[in-house]
């Protein structure tokens, strides 16, 4: 059950926040009146080129793997909500695994323990979809370094809640899409293979996904945040809807009249390829009232008109 949030009243952290999703985030966080504490890495990262929001967030910069900088950011912060996304290897899913532990686990880890004795409202540590791998439903099977890595932070943020009543959740976002997408993810690549006329070789995209729209993505996290006693929970955030692959690429062609040709098959699969990630939409729905909003269609559709216009400019590659 939603609790009535005055996010007027609240202080809340998002790590992460110069990413793809914490952009939206920290967009509709401001929108709601929330002071917001941004935290940006040392380097790495610029601001989006659309008009930056108003009113402007305070930027914290500080390394996800500098304990002292973490506990530092806190200390200025004083948040009541925190949201933590930072993290490396969502666009690279061949990043070692040295790397995503010392980012994605470690630096969890560094933020869990640097909130252990501020007593925050709520802790929403954001994992992956991916974190299913090839055994979907209540088994984690991850598949490569930066889902395991999101599988060992989920763990010890549950240890946390366990063992020191720290109230994080986890969600779990499914195939987000939408402005801002760094260019080498499915979508954004195909859209401007498209509205370029040139062709778009792919594997055979029978690959079926949960395709979800970044600012719907955004709303579920703040929804999951407002939720009462749901302390512990993991809570997918999908349109419970699978979309092949090459259906999706076909819209985009559609929706573009697009001259080039979609070369479907021309690219292998990758190893372990999983070929079926759904959402269980229906028991976020039950916990939060919330569902995602946007069709895919229609998603597709803004997600083009601001490609063209050039006003999703984003980095994703960087760390906290």
């Amino acid at each position: 059950m939603r609790a009535s949030v005055d996010w007027k009243q609240k202080r809340v952290l998002v790590t992460g926040a110069t990413g793809f999703v914490g952009q939206h985030l920290v967009r509709q966080l401001l929108d709601r009146g929330a002071r917001v504490y941004a935290a940006s890495p040392p380097e790495g990262h610029t601001p989006p080129a659309a008009p930056d929001p108003e009113p402007h967030p305070v930027t914290l910069t500080f390394d996800i793997r500098d304990a002292e900088a973490v506990r530092e950011a806190i200390d200025k912060a004083q948040p009541d909500i925190v949201f933590h996304l930072a993290a490396v290897g969502v666009t690279d899913p061949s990043i070692d695994a040295t790397t995503a532990l010392s980012v994605n686990t470690a630096g969890a880890v560094n933020l869990l323990e640097g909130l252990r004795g501020t007593r925050p409202e709520r802790v929403v540590m954001t994992g992956t979809c991916y974190e299913y791998g090839l055994s979907r439903g209540a088994k984690l099977d991850p598949c490569n370094a930066y889902s395991a890595s999101k599988v060992a932070a989920w763990a010890f943020g549950r240890m946390y809640w366990r063992a020191y009543d720290l109230p994080v959740m986890t969600v779990r976002p499914f195939q987000v899409y939408g402005p801002g997408q760094p260019p080498q993810m499915l979508i954004p690549s195909a859209i401007a293979a498209a509205v370029s006329g040139k062709d778009f070789p792919m594997t055979p995209g029978e690959q079926v996904r949960d395709f979800v729209f970044v600012e719907d993505v955004a709303k579920g996290m703040i929804a999951a945040s407002e939720t009462a006693a749901c302390e512990g929970q993991s809570l997918d955030l999908g349109t419970g809807r699978g979309v092949p692959v090459w259906e999706a690429v076909e819209s985009i062609w559609e929706l573009t009249g697009a001259e080039g040709e979609i070369r479907a098959g021309a690219l292998p699969y990758r190893q372990a390829s999983i070929m079926h990630l759904v959402a269980d939409a229906d028991q976020t729905a039950e916990m939060t009232g919330w569902w995602a909003r946007t069709d895919l269609r229609r998603g597709l559709q803004i997600t083009i008109e601001a490609l063209m216009s050039r006003s999703d400019v984003s980095d994703d590659n960087g760390i906290i």
